[in-house]
C-alpha cells in the first residue's frame, strides 16, 4: 500500500474583519493543499487569494504527471521538474492577478500570500510566498518549513534587531513578497520526504500571529486531525482574532513493507545528515533542503564506490550495509550505517585519498558538489553556515595532522638519539 493523505481545512473571518480575504484548497485527489491570505481594499484581497488558488490548481492538475514522476523516480531531473512545476504555477497566478489589478482601478495593489503542499508518492513539494506558513510535526517535534517574507524577518536575519524587538515591531505585518503585487515574484520551493505519521499544518498569519511555534505540539496533543483546524481557529479568536484565520491540516498514513522501508530510509537519511559536522549546525529546514538535492545509490558486495587516486566531487553516507576503506590495498577502517566519506570532494575535485569498497550489499546517500553549490547560491544563510563548517572541518584536520607530525618528529628524534648506542 502506498502513502495516503487525509486533510481537513477551515477558514474564519475572525472577530474584527468584515470580510474573509483568506482562501484555502483541500484536494486529496490531486494531492494539493493551499492557504492564501489576500490583501487589497474593496474585496480585492478575496479576489486575489481565490484566483491564486484556482490558477495554481489548474496548472498543477494539467501537469500532475510531474509529481507522479517525482514519487516514482526521485532523480535530480524529476526533483527539478517538480519544483519548477510549483514555481511556474505560482508565477502564472502572479501574472494573472497583476493583469487583473492593472485593468480594474478598484483592484489596484491587490495581492496575496501563498503556501501550498503538493504530494507525489512519498514526496511533497512546498511552495511559498509571503508570511503564511507550513509546519511539519514529525516524531514528536515541530519544525517550521517556511521563512516569513517580511521586513521584520529580514531584519532578524541581518541581525539588526532582536527577537524581542521583532515581537513588538510596528512593521511585523509588512511583507516583502506577495503574489500579484508585481508581474512576477520569487517563489521558495522545498522538496520533503513524506513519512507515515507526519502532520503538515498550513496556516495564514491570522493563526500563527497568536500561536508560537513552541506551542504547536501542546495544542495538537490528543486532538484528532479532523478537529484541529477548528481548535486552531478557536485559539486565535480567543486571543484576539484581529485577522482572518485559516488552517489546513494534512496527515500522512501508510502501511506495507515498501512504505515501512521507505519511511525507515527517510529517517536514516536525516539522522545521518544531522551527525555529519558539515551539516550539524543547519536548521531542520536547511537540512531538509540539503536532503532534497541528495540521491541514493546501491552497490553489490565487492563493488568499488570510490577509487584511490581518482578525482571525485561527491560525499557518500552509508544508509544500509557496510564498506571497507583501503589504503594502498590494505584495509584501514570500516564504516557501517551512518558513516560517511568523501566530504573533501565537496570542496574540490581532488584525487581520492583511499579506496572505499562495499563489503556487503550497501545503499548510500550521495551529495554532489555542483548540486550543493547550486543550493548555496540560492540560500545565502545556509551558504554562510556551510562555509563556516568547512573552515572548522579543515581546521580540525590541520590540527590533527600537526599533532601526528609532532609525534612523528618526537619518535624520529628519539630514534636518532639512540642510534649511536645501537651501533656500539
Amino acid at each position: 500500500m502506498a502513502l495516503t493523505t487525509e486533510a481537513f481545512g477551515l477558514t474564519d473571518v475572525g472577530r474584527r474583519r468584515q470580510h474573509n480575504e483568506d482562501a484555502m484548497l483541500v484536494d486529496a485527489s490531486l494531492g494539493l493543499y493551499v492557504v492564501a491570505d489576500g490583501m487589497g481594499g474593496h474585496a480585492a484581497g478575496e479576489v486575489a487569494s481565490n484566483r491564486a488558488t484556482e490558477v495554481v490548481k489548474q496548472h498543477i492538475s494539467a501537469n500532475r504527471h510531474l509529481l507522479k514522476d517525482l514519487g516514482n523516480n526521485p532523480t535530480p531531473d524529476s526533483r527539478s521538474a517538480a519544483a519548477a512545476l510549483i514555481e511556474v504555477a505560482v508565477q502564472r497566478a502572479c501574472a494573472d492577478i497583476y493583469r487583473t489589478a492593472m485593468s480594474d482601478a478598484t483592484k489596484r495593489g491587490m495581492g496575496t500570500t501563498f503556501v501550498c503542499l503538493a504530494v507525489g508518492g512519498n514526496k511533497g513539494v512546498i511552495g511559498h510566498v509571503g508570511d503564511s506558513r507550513v509546519y511539519l510535526v514529525r516524531h514528536g517535534q515541530c519544525h517550521r518549513l517556511t521563512e516569513d517574507h517580511t521586513l521584520v524577518a529580514a531584519q532578524l536575519k541581518a541581525g539588526t534587531i532582536t527577537k524581542d524587538q521583532a515581537a513588538n515591531s510596528q512593521y511585523r505585518n509588512v511583507i516583502t513578497r506577495a503574489v500579484g503585487i508585481q508581474e512576477s515574484v520569487q517563489v521558495d520551493t522545498l522538496i520533503v520526504d513524506l513519512v507515515p505519521g507526519d502532520m503538515f499544518i498550513l496556516c495564514s498569519d491570522g493563526l500563527h500571529g497568536y500561536v508560537e511555534d513552541e506551542e504547536v505540539l501542546s495544542v495538537i496533543a490528543g486532538i484528532a486531525p479532523a478537529d484541529l483546524p477548528k481548535r486552531f481557529i478557536d485559539i486565535a479568536n480567543e486571543r484576539g482574532g484581529k485577522d482572518n484565520i485559516t488552517a489546513v491540516v494534512v496527515k500522512v498514513a501508510g502501511e506495507g513493507a515498501s512504505v515501512s522501508e521507505e519511511s525507515s530510509e527517510a529517517q536514516s537519511r536525516m539522522e545521518a545528515l544531522r551527525k555529519i559536522p558539515l551539516f550539524r549546525h543547519l536548521t531542520y529546514k536547511e537540512q531538509t533542503a540539503v536532503l532534497s538535492i541528495a540521491t541514493t545509490r546501491t552497490y553489490p558486495a565487492g563493488r568499488e564506490i570510490v577509487v584511490e587516486g581518482q578525482p571525485g566531487e561527491e560525499l557518500f553516507v552509508v544508509i544500509r550495509g557496510r564498506v571497507a576503506i583501503e589504503k594502498n590495498g590494505v584495509e584501514i577502517a570500516e564504516l557501517r550505517a551512518g558513516g560517511h566519506f568523501g566530504e573533501m570532494g565537496l570542496i574540490d575535485n581532488a584525487p581520492r585519498s583511499a579506496t572505499v569498497r562495499a563489503t556487503e550489499p550497501t545503499r548510500t546517500m550521495v551529495i554532489s558538489r555542483p548540486d550543493l553549490m547550486g543550493l548555496m547560491k540560492r540560500e545565502s544563510i545556509l551558504a554562510v553556515k556551510m562555509l563556516w563548517s568547512f573552515v572548522q572541518v579543515l581546521s580540525d584536520r590541520l590540527r590533527a595532522t600537526n599533532s601526528e607530525l609532532s609525534e612523528a618528529r618526537q619518535e624520529l628524534a628519539v630514534a636518532q638519539a639512540i642510534a649511536p648506542f645501537a651501533e656500539e
